[in-house]
């Protein structure tokens, strides 16, 4: 028996195309997911693995009034794949949703292939394949492809440059010179390991980063860096205190063996279950692999450090999606390709995440010809879909799911409360509406009609469905 033709083709299986994939499929949906390693790999990538993990292994704070801790809640709520095996595999990381990077690709790659609605093809796309199409390639997207997003897009810059920060072998630390603590006394488990630097150590440190050798960017590449992920030589040069306010902050830590708040320290956190690794959390970096040697070994307890990974410098790719996509997050030149996850803008794994899962929504609501939707702008999901398609082009830079893209104005009653209850409320509203919408989505993005062997050539008729009216939508409800 011949299988039907999938409806929907999917570009890349890192966080956003898996999560895309794996909606699709339980949907009811046919998907052809390509992914071109390992036959062609990319500087940051060392699997073949679906999902993998390229720079910390952390999903950010588990905190439910925190604006990570909104938007898992709302993940959980839309059955995210990716939240789902994070949590599977997650490993001690304090407040944060911190992952076994290997177990959790693993367990992403085979729960896919598990799927009989998912087809693979293992190659590298160079022109999107015809049909419903979903780029979710991340920030490093094959040249050839890139070029062809940036026809699509208009533009002339798709890229920034991002970090990897370095990874230790947990044998070679030396453990009577740190402590096990988390930052501003929590309480719980200690999931942290400290490095404490007192103020002649510290400025020796600072003084030998200024001094080490970095790697340069390619001579046709002008570097630009995205704010929320600074190599630490970056901050350095920004200010003799800067580190010690900013990753090597010792708020809260007390060093055991003398009683008092260290000068500074550098935190190690778990790799994975065995603890066997431990990356250097905030130290992602573009030193040379022989300068990363010789001058985080001037850490305390990392005298006599093994190196698993250095840490190092890739360009990443991102659209100025305000300009290039329509609200539905496709294409305005080209309404049949739809654009997910991190190369739209958004910074974090659970952000390019949900970028696959919103993508996914409407590319279902466009094969059953529906009108686009987004999740309410009072949710952390609809601020990063905000953030994506309404903010100002000339000054678009990727960003983090944080308070600050969330629009107070869009909350009922908040902004005159303390910053702490103002949060709360946020977070009580944004998972009400979220829930509500996501109850009403949830039944228009199942097949309406049984699949045929062919791909639904409608589908690309996009002037028809934008306005045709929803039978099922209650009245009232404000369209895009």
């Amino acid at each position: 028996m011949v299988k039907p033709t999938p409806m929907f083709s999917i570009v890349g299986a890192g966080l956003a195309g898996s999560e895309a994939a794996a909606q699709l499929a339980s949907w009811g949906w046919r998907v052809s997911l390509y992914e071109m390693r390992p036959a062609q790999t990319t500087e940051a990538h060392h699997t073949d693995q679906f999902a993998e993990l390229v720079c910390s292994n952390s999903f950010k704070s588990t905190d439910p009034v925190s604006a990570p801790g909104m938007l898992k809640h709302e993940l959980s709520i839309g059955g995210s794949l990716i939240l789902q095996k994070g949590i599977l595999h997650q490993v001690p990381a304090g407040g944060a949703l911190g992952v076994d990077r290997d177990l959790f690709s693993q367990s992403v790659t085979e729960d896919l292939r598990s799927r009989p609605e998912v087809e693979f093809q293992n190659e590298c796309v160079a022109v999107p394949p015809s049909g419903l199409t979903l780029l979710a390639t991340g920030p490093l997207t094959a040249p050839e492809l890139t070029q062809w997003i940036q026809q699509a897009a208009g533009q002339t810059s798709l890229y920034f440059y991002d970090a990897i920060a370095p990874v230790v072998d947990a044998q070679s630390i030396l453990w009577d010179r740190v402590f096990q603590a988390n930052r501003y006394d929590k309480g719980g488990e200690a999931a942290y390991i400290n490095c404490p630097m007192d103020r002649p150590q510290y400025e020796a440190f600072i003084a030998a980063l200024h001094a080490a050798e970095k790697v340069p960017p390619k001579n046709f590449e002008k570097e630009i860096l995205f704010q929320g992920c600074q190599p630490i030589e970056s901050i350095a040069a920004s200010g003799v205190d800067s580190l010690r306010f900013g990753p090597m902050k010792p708020v809260g830590l007390t060093d055991p063996k003398t009683g008092r708040r260290p000068y500074a320290a550098v935190q190690l956190r778990a790799e994975n279950r065995a603890c066997s690794a431990f990356n250097l959390v905030g130290f992602q970096t573009k030193l040379k692999y022989g300068e990363q040697a010789k001058v985080f070994r001037m850490i305390p307890g990392l005298e006599s450090a093994e190196f698993f990974r250095f840490g190092s410098m890739h360009r990443n790719t991102y659209v100025c999606t305000p300009t290039a996509l329509q609200a539905d997050l496709s294409f305005k030149s080209h309404p049949q390709v739809f654009l997910g996850g991190q190369i739209t803008g958004v910074e974090g794994y659970l952000e390019s995440t949900s970028m696959g899962w919103l993508a996914a929504v409407n590319m279902a609501l466009r094969a059953n010809g529906l009108p686009p939707e987004h999740p309410p702008l009072n949710t952390a999901m609809g601020s990063l879909w905000r953030h994506v398609t309404q903010s100002d082009p000339k000054h678009y830079v990727p960003n983090n799911m944080q308070f600050g893209i969330m629009d107070t104005t869009a909350f009922d009653s908040v902004d005159d409360l303390p910053k702490d209850l103002r949060r709360q409320r946020m977070a009580q509203q944004a998972a009400q509406s979220f829930e509500t919408w996501w109850g009403r989505v949830s039944q228009l993005v199942k097949p309406r009609l049984p699949l045929e062997n062919k791909r639904h050539e409608e589908s690309l008729d996009t002037a028809r469905f934008c306005h045709r009216p929803d039978p099922h939508r209650p009245r009232g409800v404000q369209l895009l």
